[in-house]
């Protein structure tokens, strides 16, 4: 008998240049508070907010970091955020300060998502089931 496999991700970090417009900008279009974090040991100039997130919850979590060590920037990692419906999370995004770079389309038998660009030029993506 085999185990079923481990979900390997954990932790997602999006480096941005304006912690505040960031902030403004994310807690906008996922309809959330971002929750100020302390960094972790010695790390110069990094300043966190973290995404909501419950201890033992199946989904991960991740911060918003901004730090001279990384740079926000389009090419990268493309990290995606779960919603009820893609549409609306993306409907957000240009009130918000950011630019919808693909309204909501399918993907077959795995959804839908949809892809824009936060106001630090991070692409970013949105995935649903409707």
């Amino acid at each position: 008998m085999t185990s079923q496999p481990k979900n390997p991700f954990t932790w997602v970090e999006i480096y941005v240049e304006d912690m505040s417009r960031a902030q403004q900008f994310y807690e906008a279009v996922l309809q959330i508070q971002m929750i100020p974090m302390q960094a972790p040991g010695d790390f110069g100039d990094l300043e966190m907010l973290s995404f909501p997130w419950a201890q033992g919850d199946t989904n991960i979590s991740g911060a918003l970091c901004k730090t001279s060590d990384f740079k926000p920037g389009t090419g990268g990692t493309l990290v995606y955020f779960t919603c009820e419906d893609a549409a609306v999370e993306v409907s957000r995004v240009e009130a918000a300060g950011g630019a919808v770079l693909q309204e909501k389309f399918s993907i077959g038998d795995h959804g839908f998502v949809a892809l824009a660009m936060d106001t630090e030029g991070n692409t970013i993506g949105f995935h649903s089931n409707k």
